[in-house]
């Protein structure tokens, strides 16, 4: 999820091929209610920004693990075998 448009999105899934949905929230309300919405200051200037973060979600809606700081590099197996052992 992010704070780019569905238009914005589209246009990366289109350009990548990615075979899956990207969530789109420009208002960020979902951003906000997960609690990932911060402000950094670069150059003495406040910007809003999104913390890296995954949520692993049960097939009921509850939060089951929580990743902060999260690092692209191998976090997606990270991610595979905690969804393994939590469905095992």
């Amino acid at each position: 999820m992010s704070a780019d448009s569905a238009a914005s999105h589209d246009a990366w899934i289109a350009k990548l091929g990615i075979p899956f949905t990207l969530v789109a929230d420009p208002e960020r309300v979902a951003i906000s209610a997960y609690g990932v919405d911060r402000d950094v200051e670069y150059e003495g200037k406040t910007y809003k920004s999104i913390a890296r973060t995954t949520f692993l979600i049960d097939p009921n809606g509850a939060i089951e693990r929580v990743w902060e700081k999260v690092k692209p590099a191998g976090h997606a197996e990270e991610v595979l075998e905690a969804l393994r052992t939590s469905a095992g």
